[in-house]
């Protein structure tokens, strides 16, 4: 397979969570770095200043909405994996035009730039709430898009331009599909920090949204391992692929899973200010990737289990960074 040593590589979204880890794991390749993350006035480099080797990288500070910086920053580039976005679905309620422009101008910007760079391949981040409750299961990629939040909607949007720009332009694009990411770094917005992070506070009475749902949960450093893969593969071009582990849970099983192995004497109960309107929860999520591991060459290596030990640990060295008595948005 295609390596990416010595490759110039931009990621956006660099700061976040699953940008963070990839960033490094590029480094660590022999990658030529160029790490994106939003402007702030306090020059805070989000995960990345966690980070060992974020002296490696070159970091750059804008905005992804910005079509000129987006050009600027793509200049020389051979890779772009795109992550920059707004992901809290609860925030899409209150605040949808943030979404479009962030997600869908966003991504414009990244492929209007990758036409005038001529960049070899643009690995586009969709997600897994795009599907909506499943229809079937397990979900393979061709099934239905359904926008069940303000958030789908825009990452859909997103999707279909790269699809139309693939068709349009031959535009080397890949669209990948994380289904529900989780490990280090992850924010408290997500199911599995709230979780850890109220039992390492002490809490008996653990709250949380809708305990019935399922969802399909791959570790962060399965995630990476799929995306360089897919920015290798001669396969991948003009395609939808999922990074997916072939298996779900219920956030209840999921949270008696994750109080076992911290043993933890809780229970669980779901408050209505984190319970998603009645239409817009996704009640079933769980993906077929053997599309994956036909054409990346790709599976989980990492199990559920071994990555809620991994970031139990490593939630419990960073506890202070959360704020278990806060529902985070």
């Amino acid at each position: 397979m295609k390596t990416l040593a010595n490759s110039r590589v931009l990621v956006t979204g660099a700061g976040g969570f699953i940008g963070s880890h990839l960033a490094e794991r590029l480094t660590e390749l022999g990658a030529n770095t160029r790490a994106m993350v939003l402007y702030n006035s306090l020059g805070s480099r989000d995960w990345l200043d966690q980070s060992s080797l974020v002296d490696k990288m070159d970091v750059i500070f804008g905005d992804i909405r910005d079509n000129a910086f987006v050009r600027e920053a793509m200049e020389g580039v051979d890779y772009v994996f795109h992550l920059a976005a707004l992901i809290g679905i609860p925030y899409s309620y209150h605040a949808p035009e943030s979404y479009v422009q962030t997600n869908v101008t966003g991504t414009l910007n990244v492929l209007q730039a990758a036409r005038a760079c001529k960049t070899r391949r643009v690995i586009h981040t969709s997600t897994s709430e795009a599907y909506g409750t499943a229809l079937f299961a397990p979900i393979t990629e061709e099934h239905p898009l359904q926008a069940q939040s303000p958030y789908a909607a825009t990452k859909i949007a997103a999707d279909k331009l790269v699809q139309s720009y693939n068709l349009s332009f031959d535009l080397d694009a890949v669209i990948v599909r994380p289904f529900n990411t989780f490990g280090p770094r992850q924010s408290a917005r997500a199911v599995i920090p709230t979780i850890i992070s109220q039992i390492l506070a002490g809490k008996k009475k653990i709250a949380l949204g809708s305990l019935h749902p399922t969802r399909d949960l791959n570790f962060v450093s399965n995630t990476v391992d799929a995306f360089l893969a897919a920015a290798v593969s001669p396969d991948a071009k003009g395609t939808e692929i999922h990074f997916g582990s072939n298996r779900e849970i219920s956030i209840g099983d999921l949270a008696n899973l994750i109080a076992k192995l911290m043993d933890a004497k809780v229970t669980f109960h779901s408050e209505s200010e984190r319970i998603r309107p009645e239409n817009s929860e996704v009640e079933r999520l769980i993906a077929d990737n053997s599309k994956a591991k036909r054409i990346l060459k790709w599976e989980p290596k990492v199990s559920l289990e071994d990555g809620l030990k991994t970031t139990i640990a490593w939630m419990r060295d960073h506890l202070s960074m959360y704020k278990p008595d806060k529902y985070a948005v």
